[in-house]
């Protein structure tokens, strides 16, 4: 049986799945097996997974589409590792991010999970050095201090430190929180964390970049804007902190979170549902104003003015480090 157990889901991205396979390959520590669930791919995945010989490797391939968190509960349930990690198939691991944070598990064996910094990479493989080192600072990672995390629910929760594909995790810690919640196509990972450390469990940081993780455009759109942003609604009310600091924050990222939806289906023509969700987050911001006068315009002319709107605030973050910049 191997010690480390890694799963990583996929669904259509045969371009990008075998470089996140090759980098499991060229880790300097090989005893791991290693999951590949396909989430109900229609391209040529199941072709490319069967050039693989390596006996360590195993293809797990659903009909339909059954979720992302679902297809992510069956790669876990179908390993048996002692350590676990689960990254993206677009996603790569350096080489020696195994040997490293196994190495911090079998030192430190009251410690549940050990999380790492990680480059961000275009979809030429190139490490984009000025976008990290700004991803690494919004994130709170910079000064985080290599050690045992104080406060782990606050850098979890709040600053959102810990990226879960470049995390390493001891398996019966994620067996004592049941894994990954079913039903959440987004938001699956924060949710994790948070009931890893409301469960008492201790994380470590070990801050060196051992993982790349990729930007790309199939990231953006009103259509990936949506369906994320239902989940992280779900996500935000799922929990209520006993502590007034994080209930707080919980409280208005949850009112963000309903109002930004509520302008993305008024901008998408869902009128009722917008104008519910803008008043449920509060109308007294210049936004859920402008958001509530724009499902009065007739459509065509209304998605012009969101364009507009867009450009006028200019590129937030995540767009900013999906070029690169």
């Amino acid at each position: 049986m191997a010690s480390v157990s890694i799963c990583i889901p996929t669904y259509n991205r045969q371009d990008l799945l075998p470089w996140a396979i090759e980098s499991v390959l060229q880790q300097t520590f090989q005893d791991w097996e290693l999951v590949v669930c396909d989430d109900g791919s229609q391209d040529g995945t199941a072709d490319r997974m069967a050039r693989y010989g390596d006996g360590r490797i195993r293809y797990l391939r659903h009909g339909q589409n059954i979720g992302k968190s679902n297809n992510m509960r069956s790669g876990f349930e179908a390993t048996t590792g002692d350590y676990f990690l689960k990254f993206d198939d677009d996603d790569r691991l350096c080489p020696d991010f195994l040997e490293k944070t196994v190495a911090c598990l079998q030192q430190h064996p009251q410690v549940a999970f050990v999380g790492t910094d990680h480059w961000l990479i275009d979809r030429q493989n190139h490490r984009q050095v000025t976008a990290t080192d700004q991803n690494s600072q919004v994130w709170g990672r910079s000064e985080l201090p290599e050690g045992l995390v104080a406060d782990l629910l606050q850098r979890v929760f709040v600053v959102q430190s810990f990226q879960v594909g470049a995390t390493l995790f001891r398996r019966s810690a994620l067996v004592a929180v049941d894994f990954m919640r079913s039903g959440l196509r987004n938001c699956e990972d924060n949710d994790l964390l948070v009931r890893l450390a409301l469960g008492g469990a201790q994380g470590y940081y070990l801050p060196q970049r051992l993982m790349e993780y990729r930007v790309h455009g199939e990231q953006q759109g009103l259509d990936r804007a949506i369906p994320y942003l239902e989940d992280k609604i779900r996500y935000l009310d799922y929990f209520q902190f006993d502590r007034e600091d994080l209930e707080q924050v919980r409280r208005s990222r949850l009112r963000e979170s309903q109002l930004l939806l509520g302008l993305r289906q008024v901008e998408r023509g869902q009128d009722p549902q917008g104008r519910a969700l803008i008043r449920a987050a509060g109308t007294a911001s210049p936004r859920a104003k402008v958001g509530l006068g724009l499902s009065y315009v007739p459509l065509p002319l209304r998605r012009l003015l969101f364009q507009g709107l867009r450009r006028l605030r200019g590129q937030d973050y995540s767009d900013r480090i999906r070029q690169g910049g």
